[in-house]
């Protein structure tokens, strides 16, 4: 009686725990989108242990970044580009709403594709097949199911990623090698180390991210009943809301990070060693699974995949539909009804759509994930000064601008990711 009172016990002090998380831990699981899971699996395939050091590197300048904007939205009671509309020029506006809409709709593209691909591996059946029954899928989802369901939904489809903590757990690993290339960084200025840096970068502090958190953090405040969701309030935030926020957030990019470090660990100790240097495919990058799952690597991997995809998809759908429903002034908001805010889940629908068509250029969607991530490190920087710009101005933010340790960080890492994203397009011209 007493074992079966803990284990109730301990599953339903789980279940309070999942049911705590919000935003940041859902911002920072969606950051182990497939074209995370691509880039991290290139990254142990092409270079081995050599660059575990950028998920310890990455991770304080992430929690930073999405602190930045959980709190903006917390404080102000709107998204990022509701921010920018209001206290900025609208050359500022759209150009930011441009360039998260062009990495937005090519990265929806290629996790769209990878969903499918990695499906026909398991079931067979065209490609095209695929990509048109999961982008149904995706736009159902995305329109007509409650922000309240689908975030329960979202939270635990990211446990599916625990697959490759459990494969590096089994295979035998140099711990030692892992230790020294994890703490101590090894550099080099070659062009496909650098290109693998930007891809890194761009996929773990991607701007999708940015403007979803923001947002999510008013869908936060308006299903608590503290704001209206009008645009118009600012909600009453007390030290325990960004006490609270603060640790979603942290717990969100720690466990981003986390997968990210067993994925490279786990592709260098399986796809390095029998060869496989690129991973340009969904069956090679599903072989990193085989020592776990045998003959089901295809199916675990293809789980995994449509997971992170599911959870992905409608998050950068929604991160451009937020933004431009909020540049144009129109009612947005998934907790909104399809029937109340045509334009925001019109334009959900479009970037969907527009995803799709990406497919047809006839880049494999392993490589246009890959490809997709560096296109997010080179965007990043802009729009990084834009929100250190917000964080730190008091007629925005009041009594809640930026620490120096936020601004540090934040300076920090929007310098390295412009100086590396210049370095990389000096090698490329």
């Amino acid at each position: 009686m007493k074992r079966q009172r803990s284990s109730r016990s301990k599953i339903g002090k789980t279940r309070q725990f999942f049911r705590r998380l919000g935003p940041g831990f859902i911002t920072g699981a969606a950051d182990d989108d497939p074209s995370g899971i691509a880039t991290y699996s290139q990254t142990g395939a092409r270079f081995g242990y050599s660059q575990l050091w950028t998920a310890l590197f990455s991770f304080p300048f992430m929690a930073a970044v999405q602190e930045m904007c959980g709190r903006i939205g917390t404080v102000t009671g709107k998204g990022l580009s509701g921010v920018i509309r209001r206290h900025y020029s609208r050359r500022v506006l759209f150009f930011a709403v441009a360039l998260l809409f062009i990495a937005n709709t090519i990265n929806i593209g290629a996790d769209l594709g990878a969903m499918a691909s990695a499906t026909r591996l398991v079931f067979g059946l065209p490609f095209a097949f695929w990509l048109l029954a999961l982008t149904a899928i995706t736009l159902t989802l995305e329109t007509f199911f409650s922000y309240q369901k689908y975030a329960k939904l979202l939270k635990y489809l990211t446990l599916s990623l625990f697959a490759y903590v459990l494969v590096a757990i089994i295979v035998q690993q140099d711990w030692k090698e892992v230790a020294w290339s994890t703490f101590l960084p090894s550099l080099s200025l070659n062009r496909d180390y650098l290109l693998n840096i930007v891809a890194i970068l761009g996929t773990t502090i991607s701007p999708y991210l940015f403007f979803w958190q923001a947002d999510q953090e008013v869908e936060e405040e308006v299903m608590a009943h503290k704001i209206s969701g009008d645009g118009e309030e600012r909600p009453r935030v007390t030290k325990r809301d960004l006490r609270s926020m603060r640790v979603d957030t942290i717990l969100g990019m720690f466990f981003s990070n986390l997968v990210m470090f067993f994925i490279i660990v786990t592709a260098a100790s399986t796809l390095r060693v029998h060869g496989v240097t690129s991973v340009d495919t969904a069956t090679q990058a599903a072989e990193a699974l085989r020592p776990l799952a045998g003959d089901l690597s295809f199916l675990l991997f293809s789980l995994g995949i449509l997971g992170t995809g599911m959870l992905a998809v409608p998050v950068l759908a929604g991160a451009t539909s937020y933004a431009v429903a909020e540049a144009l002034g129109w009612k947005s908001g998934l907790y909104r009804k399809f029937s109340d805010a045509h334009g925001f889940y019109g334009i959900m629908i479009l970037a969907t759509l527009v995803g799709l068509i990406v497919n047809l250029v006839g880049i494999p969607p392993f490589k246009m994930l890959y490809y997709t991530a560096v296109l997010n490190g080179l965007i990043a920087p802009p729009l990084l000064v834009l929100i250190l710009l917000i964080s730190n101005n008091s007629k925005i933010m009041g009594r809640h601008t930026n620490g120096w340790l936020s601004n540090t960080l934040g300076i920090l890492v929007t310098v390295v990711m412009a100086v590396a994203g210049i370095g990389l397009l000096f090698y490329l011209i």
